[in-house]
């Protein structure tokens, strides 16, 4: 943000100007009309209404970075931050699937693909076709380079067998974005990993039927198999060896969508907890004119309003072309922070409505199971701090772990894969 002038207020982090507030109007109409009409139906049936997925399309939601002359809204980070934090609101499995779409598959398109890969992906991308990104094995979670996935060279393109685990949006993908290992050697070698796109319909790759969850269960998570996958040269992106430089910088945005998501289900929580404690009465008084009920509330306000300056704040970071160590501390903050904020406030809020909130049929019982995988996927919070420990004590005395390696990932992640 420019620097004011002496004796000029400036404007706050949360104060958006006015096209990024039209944005963000936008996406809130279309959740009130289009969202939070299915989020419950969906809960229960453990998949996506095709008719929202459509509409997420025609609205631009799935390909906002993606120029329009390719068919896509032209917009920026900032405006897919929003579009994701509204969603959420509502639901956040939709929101977690409009992130995949934006954060991961497209993010690295436009970031790292090359003019051939841009003009033949990404109208597509923008105009129906789901993406998913598949990094997650059995054994290669937290340890993102640990993963076993091959792609053997040949001299017509790659042969890629492995197997990867807790692919978010397999079910719907059409383009998958594989990681795997180009080059022998020791698996957590962070040098030899290239990044692959294939068609869902490549002969040899197989999807698994959607794995039943705790929370976000219309969002599908999938285990994919690639056995004897054969892809020709222009399915790389960059060079053999280049993924691990594309792996991070990619997820550095992938938490920052994740971020994005928490902060929208607090708000919503907290939003329900509101109206709820203004309407219900007791001992012939508005519950929220108790102490006992305004404290609490007022903590998850306060705290809530610190994860959404975080997130803005390290939005505009990401968007300005930081350093990668402060991109990476930043999103590492900015992903634990909201993590721990939304658990609180979806409690807070199952609290605030008692039996009411318990119940299945109000939304804050969904949103108490979709704001625990927070803290898990995306990296678990013990390898935020590992992260941004590990940068901290860079900064002081010049060691400290190497980022790329410190970049978080976990065997329970469901989000990407």
């Amino acid at each position: 943000m420019p620097t004011p002038e002496p004796g000029e207020c400036p404007q706050a982090l949360t104060t958006l100007p006015e096209p990024a507030r039209a944005w963000r109007e936008k996406v809130r109409d279309f959740c009130r009309r289009s969202v939070a009409p299915r989020a419950r139906a969906m809960d229960v049936a453990g998949r996506l209404d095709e008719g929202l997925v459509k509409e997420l399309f025609d609205e631009g939601l799935m390909g906002i970075e993606i120029p329009e002359v390719y068919g896509g809204s032209g917009g920026d980070l900032f405006q897919v931050v929003l579009a994701i934090e509204e969603i959420a609101r509502h639901d956040p499995a939709a929101a977690v699937f409009v992130d995949v779409q934006n954060a991961l598959v497209v993010s690295a398109l436009l970031r790292h693909g090359s003019g051939d890969q841009k003009r033949r992906h990404l109208p597509r991308l923008a105009g129906g076709q789901v993406g998913a990104y598949a990094i997650s094995e059995e054994h290669a979670g937290s340890d993102a380079f640990a993963l076993e996935t091959r792609a053997e060279q040949r001299d017509d393109g790659f042969v890629i067998n492995g197997r990867k685990r807790w692919i978010t949006s397999a079910a719907e993908a059409g383009l998958f974005l594989v990681f795997a290992r180009t080059e022998t050697g020791p698996p957590g070698a962070a040098p030899g990993l290239g990044a692959f796109l294939v068609d869902r319909d490549t002969s040899g790759l197989s999807i698994g039927e959607p794995v039943p969850k705790m929370g976000i269960r219309a969002s599908s998570t999938c285990e994919v198999t690639f056995d004897g996958v054969r892809v020709d040269r222009g399915s790389l992106i960059g060079r053999p060896g280049d993924g691990g430089v594309l792996m991070v910088e990619t997820l550095d945005i992938g938490k920052l969508g994740i971020a994005a998501q928490l902060v929208g289900l607090a708000d919503g929580a907290l939003t329900h907890a509101l109206r709820h404690a203004e309407e219900r009465e007791q001992f012939g008084t508005r519950i929220i004119d108790f102490q006992g009920v305004q404290f609490p509330l007022a903590r998850t306000a306060a705290e809530l309003e610190a994860a959404r300056v975080l997130l803005y704040n390290t939005a505009r970071l990401l968007q300005n072309g930081a350093p990668q160590a402060e991109r990476i501390k930043a999103t590492s903050m900015a992903k634990y922070i909201a993590s721990a904020v939304a658990e609180r406030a979806a409690s807070q809020a199952v609290e605030t409505l008692g039996g009411a909130g318990f119940a299945g049929e109000h939304p804050v019982e969904k949103l108490y199971r979709d704001a625990k995988i927070g803290s898990i996927y995306e990296g678990t919070s013990n390898v935020q701090f590992k992260t941004i420990a590990s940068l901290l004590t860079r900064r002081r005395d010049g060691t400290g772990a190497r980022p790329d390696r410190e970049h978080p990932r976990n065997d329970s992640e469901f989000r990407k894969g």
